[in-house]
């Protein structure tokens, strides 16, 4: 009796060990589609996102990204002598490739074993927070060379605030 409770105690660890490292690869991905998803302003949310019967972002995302950043570039009103601050800023934040025939990955991850599959998400989540990692070390060498009014405008237009760089200003909107 009392092995079948070690090993049912054990068992219910591993389970939950598993569980939780899926939980977590799912938010490290979640935060990394947040991180390099452009932050619109409320009225492009409201204005610019929604096509004519309210459809979702439509279009292609590498020129989203462009749109937003030549926005967040004319914002931040930048000096000639930070140009090349936001050159490599805006290099290491480019969309990321694509990931290949997600349909054949799917399917053979599906015929792994589990702890296969699980050796496979945590080398993926390992590789989205090696690129999380570089991004917020460009984001660091940018940032400083900002003034404190152009920190408050990338603050403001920039993903990660409290509302996904609204910082809670929808609030206050009649």
């Amino acid at each position: 009796m009392n092995a079948s409770m070690t090993s049912l105690r054990k068992n219910f660890i591993i389970a939950m060990s598993v569980l939780g490292m899926g939980a977590a690869s799912l938010a490290v991905h979640a935060q990394e589609a947040a991180i390099s998803a452009p932050a619109p302003s409320s009225k492009m949310q409201h204005d610019g996102q929604r096509g004519q019967h309210g459809q979702h972002r439509s279009g292609n995302p590498a020129e989203r990204m462009a749109k937003y950043q030549a926005r967040l570039h004319d914002k931040l009103k930048l000096t000639a002598a930070q140009e090349p601050a936001w050159a490599a800023f805006t290099a290491a934040n480019a969309p990321n490739k694509p990931m290949g025939d997600w349909k054949a990955r799917h399917e053979a991850m599906a015929k792994l074993s589990a702890p296969e599959r699980m050796e496979q998400w945590i080398a993926m989540s390992k590789e989205r927070i090696v690129g999380q990692e570089s991004r917020l070390a460009s984001l660091k060498t940018f940032y400083a060379v900002l003034t404190p009014e152009q920190k408050k405008v990338f603050d403001d237009n920039v993903p990660g605030g409290m509302h996904g760089g609204h910082r809670g200003d929808h609030h206050n909107a009649g």
